[in-house]
């Protein structure tokens, strides 16, 4: 079963990542008017929190894949 030990592998990865990094921004253009050749713009900024209990079940979830995988081998 290499494909539950690479899905796990992948959590592991992506659950620390989301451990250390916390939270992200990301900004957003919208159109605010469009008036003939005028066009006015608005860019708001958004911030993603990751919660740690999330990054903690995904890793437990993915070291449990992991050792599936090595068990069904």
């Amino acid at each position: 079963m290499r494909g539950l030990t690479l899905l796990g592998v992948v959590l592991i990865v992506l659950g620390v990542g989301g451990l250390l990094i916390g939270h992200f921004t990301y900004s957003q253009t919208k159109p605010v008017a469009d008036i003939g050749p005028v066009h006015i713009n608005s860019q708001e900024e958004h911030s993603v929190s990751i919660p740690t209990i999330a990054g903690v079940v995904v890793v437990i979830a993915g070291l449990g894949l992991v050792f599936a995988g090595r068990r069904a081998a």
